[in-house]
């Protein structure tokens, strides 16, 4: 069992940025890939980046190509996503996904709120 933790939400004015933090803890050893996720209100959730635990390739959503980063530190278990450029249709529920060795996300975070101002 993997725990996830977000923090680094917040609220912030158009062009900002923020950096969201995911650490991990429990059965850490058999982390594969890491990702985030988004939910606005009446929204479904959607896919923002992903990354390999260990470094490698990197996958972002479209909407964020340029803007957002994920990055990691294996020492922390901690996995960052740097956002840049800010715009209010960024405002959501940010969450931590883990694959812990199924193959799929098979674990989340409770979520971290980042609300852009206009």
């Amino acid at each position: 069992q993997v725990q996830l933790m977000e923090s680094g939400g917040g609220v912030v004015q158009t062009g900002g940025s923020l950096r969201l933090s995911c650490t991990a803890s429990g059965r850490t050893f058999g982390l594969r890939d890491m990702g985030w996720y988004r939910q606005a209100p009446g929204q479904r959730r959607e896919f923002v980046a992903s990354a390999s635990w260990l470094g490698g390739n990197q996958y972002y959503a479209d909407f964020v190509k340029g803007r957002f980063t994920a990055s990691g530190d294996v020492a922390k278990t901690t996995v960052y996503l740097q956002m840049n450029s800010l715009t209010p249709k960024d405002s959501a529920v940010y969450y931590c996904a883990a694959d812990s060795g199924s193959g799929s996300f098979d674990s989340w975070g409770q979520g971290t709120q980042v609300t852009v101002s206009s």
